[in-house]
């Protein structure tokens, strides 16, 4: 039962798998056979430690139902189910996962893990004694190490180093693969337990520009979702996706990559003072955020969320999910458009009295189900795709719609900019966008987001950067807008958010990096030598 289960997973549930290792190892080669084989001794091997009377079937059945569900996935979006794309699952709303969970995923559970598994359960198996038992299946398992060693040492230096520059084809060995690195996610959950917050910028202070401000300076902190950089017009995208943005003479950085590929990475990333270089998912929760240090300097901080929360960005500051709001015209089926952000937004810069920080993380692009992102208004590029089920859609419909949301999202940008310009003999306002990862939309077969960063397309990580100053601000900074257009094409990333915020804060603190600050250079005070972006 064991082989025949084994031979079943790797045949059936790892078609993307083989692909990949036949292009790999060149095609019908000797070197293909061999891994095939040392694969397939060793998933036998495994599977015969757990031989045993009441464990080998509830064994046998998780390792099926696991695998079709993570097969789908992977032969459908080409996705890589790895320790981020499971933390990032973890998070996920109900909403958001529902959109991921359709009539083509549950059939293909039933057929290639529910079938599979009762046909399992109802094989009447004969166990050996016990004794009997763990001496075959000892040998069993010898045997099969043994022959896979040797098949590995017959080819040692095609095996190795075609599985060391291609992990990303191992990391599709389904489910095994997603097994291993959900156990590498609790057990760095359970190291995480307890851990207390350290604090950061005790020194942090106003500075005079600020201090000395005749009105309350607002900064708002746009954190898109999902957006990739090459479908914006202002990057030069054929498609006049940024009409809006475009008009009202917005600052656009168009060389930014993010710090991972998926938000629960990149979100506490891109508010985290280590960047992408030093930056894990302990440290992040271990250290004060850019919200908690701007809060230490005695300025206001508000996150608004339309998405699946702060990933502990905000667990300081005041927060507030729109989403939860009934009976409004932006949100259906649990999901809000972006728009929802703009009359509370306008209500709060009516009555501002203190110098403010406002994070809108949007819900943006994020897919599958794009075209619940964008209102009918808004539906200039069609045919475009209207189900979260991509397989069902051309890719012209699935970039269309994509194409969509970014049309949107330019809008709602904009419209946060007439908000700040309404309310300019009050306050004297900024705005930063930037999103958090990109999105794959079928180009060499990937879709979606979340693939490891190591080989991650930049469709998944290079993404847009957007700034726009009111003149009030830009004449209390002493911030030259035209000098920023020389810096525009400089390499940006994630890792400038941090000190590029505290810098148009006026915060003064010693973990503050003008390096880093990507406006530092276009301040009166700056020379062009302070001016150092990327990471």
């Amino acid at each position: 039962m064991s082989l025949f289960v084994a031979v079943y997973i790797l045949v059936a549930l790892n078609l993307t798998f083989w692909n990949d290792a036949f292009h790999v190892f060149g095609g019908l080669h000797g070197a293909f056979y061999m891994f095939a084989a040392a694969i397939m001794l060793l998933v036998f091997a495994g599977m015969i430690v757990f031989s045993a009377k009441y464990l080998i079937k509830p064994f046998l059945v998780f390792l099926i139902i696991a695998g079709a569900i993570a097969s789908y996935y992977t032969d459908f979006f080409g996705v890589v189910i790895d320790k981020e794309m499971i933390r990032n699952a973890v998070v996920t709303t109900p909403e958001e996962a529902s959109h991921l969970i359709t009539a083509t995923f549950i059939m293909h559970v039933i057929l290639y893990g529910v079938l599979p598994s009762a046909l399992v359960l109802a094989t009447r198996v004969k166990h050996r004694p016990l004794l009997s038992k763990a001496f075959v299946n000892l040998a069993a398992v010898v045997v099969c190490l043994s022959l896979c060693a040797g098949l590995a040492f017959a080819n040692y230096s095609g095996l190795s180093s075609n599985i060391r520059e291609h992990r990303d084809m191992m990391a599709k060995l389904t489910p095994f693969a997603p097994i291993t690195s959900a156990i590498a996610l609790v057990v760095s959950a359970y190291r995480e337990i307890g851990l207390a917050r350290a604090p950061l910028g005790t020194d942090a202070q106003i500075g005079p520009v600020i201090a000395k401000a005749q009105k309350p300076v607002v900064t708002i902190i746009v954190a898109g979702e999902t957006a990739r950089a090459m479908n914006f017009s202002l990057n030069g995208y054929q498609r006049d996706t940024n009409p809006e943005l475009e008009a009202r003479g917005v600052t656009n950085f168009t060389q930014t990559t993010s710090c991972g590929t998926a938000t629960a990475v990149s979100l506490p990333c891109m508010f985290s003072v280590y960047g992408k270089k030093n930056y894990s998912d302990r440290k992040a929760r271990s250290t004060d955020t850019l919200m908690d240090v701007l809060r230490r300097a005695g300025l206001d901080g508000y996150w608004w969320d339309n998405n699946t929360g702060s990933k502990g960005v905000a667990d300081l500051i005041s927060f507030a999910s729109v989403t939860k709001q009934k009976n409004s015209p932006y949100c259906k089926q649990g999901e809000c458009l972006d728009d929802i952000f703009l009359g509370k937004l306008d209500s709060k810069l009516a009555g501002i009295t203190r110098n403010t920080v406002i994070v809108l993380h949007q819900l943006g692009s994020h897919g599958p189900a794009y075209f619940m992102r964008y209102p009918e208004e808004f539906r200039r590029f069609v045919p475009d795709c209207r189900t979260p089920q991509l397989s069902e859609c051309s890719r012209e419909e699935i970039v269309n719609a994509y194409d969509n949301t970014v049309l949107y999202t330019d809008h709602n940008l904009a419209a946060v900019i007439d908000l700040l310009k309404k309310h300019q003999d009050r306050v004297d306002g900024a705005m930063i966008y930037m999103s958090d990862h990109g999105e794959s939309l079928g180009e060499n077969g990937l879709f979606l987001h979340g693939a490891p960063y190591m080989f991650a397309p930049a469709e998944q990580t290079h993404v847009p950067f957007i700034a726009w100053f009111s003149d009030g601000y830009a004449q209390l900074t002493k911030l030259d807008r035209s000098c920023l257009a020389k810096y525009a094409s400089a390499a940006t990333s994630h890792d400038n958010l941090f000190h590029t915020v505290l810098g148009m804060m006026n915060v003064e603190t010693k973990v503050y990096n003008p390096d880093l600050d990507v406006f530092a250079a276009c301040r009166s005070v700056a020379t062009d030598s302070q001016f150092g972006v990327g990471s």
